[in-house]
């Protein structure tokens, strides 16, 4: 375990609260039924001792963009810590050839983006009798810079997105436009939902589409009003924080 800061814990014990009490407030707003959302912590830039103390206040979901830094501290924290009941989760880009190595250290895939990565986790998966959760990502707003599935893309091989043993798809994953109003930012998360919706009825029926993740710090409370099941939020939880503030 790292070195402590007591003032780190109680900056971030603060932030947690007021990021949950919106997420509360927001959910209590959602214009469709369903669970709470889970709260997955984004720490691409959170230093340890800011990841032990959301541990330390019951946080165990948490979200790595770079699958290198994902095994690193999946491994850490196993071998050294015993937390074994951490789930961490991918949420940036995985390359075809890395895909072997993070089998079996992450939770869930956030980012599956393409047929041909999601067939690479499928197959390496089974290889590996390591059982594996993806999210498809889903280019909603439709942005060149955006990777992911087109919405009509992904209808078009809705047959092919089944699930088995140790692979299974969950749900879809997406990203709205920063710097847009809040009526551009909710039509992306409503319409995610409905394309969940209708692909649900396509995909083969061991598929279960549960899960939409979706909102991050400057927009999650308008994903959870639409129906958001995960959101990811990095900045609003280590702001104020000794070292320098990180962004998801």
């Amino acid at each position: 375990m790292s070195q402590q800061h007591p003032e780190n814990l109680e900056v971030i014990a603060a932030n947690l609260q007021e990021v949950k009490q919106r997420m509360q407030a927001a959910h209590q707003r959602r214009r469709c039924e369903g669970r709470e959302p889970t709260l997955l912590a984004v720490t691409k830039y959170a230093e340890p001792d800011w990841i032990e103390a959301l541990y330390q206040l019951g946080e165990r979901d948490f979200g790595e963009s770079r699958p290198q830094q994902l095994a690193s501290r999946n491994e850490h924290y196993s071998a050294n810590n015993g937390w074994n009941d951490l789930r961490w989760h991918l949420i940036g880009q995985l390359q075809r050839n890395k895909v072997k190595a993070i089998i079996g250290k992450t939770s869930c895939i956030h980012s599956v983006n393409s047929l041909r990565l999601l067939q690479q986790i499928a197959r390496h998966a089974a290889d590996q009798q390591l059982p594996t959760r993806v999210l498809l990502q889903i280019n909603i707003s439709g942005e060149q810079a955006k990777q992911g599935f087109g919405s009509e893309e992904i209808l078009a091989i809705s047959k092919q997105l089944g699930s088995s043993k140790y692979f299974s798809i969950c749900g879809l994953m997406t990203m709205a436009p920063k710097n847009q109003e809040n009526d551009a930012i909710r039509a992306v998360f409503r319409d995610l939902r409905e394309l969940r919706d209708k692909l649900q009825q396509q995909v083969p029926e061991q598929t279960f589409l549960s899960e939409l993740s979706m909102g991050m710090s400057h927009d999650y409370e308008i994903a959870i009003e639409e129906g958001a099941t995960i959101v990811r939020i990095g900045s609003e939880l280590f702001q104020s924080c000794t070292s320098e503030s990180n962004n998801d």
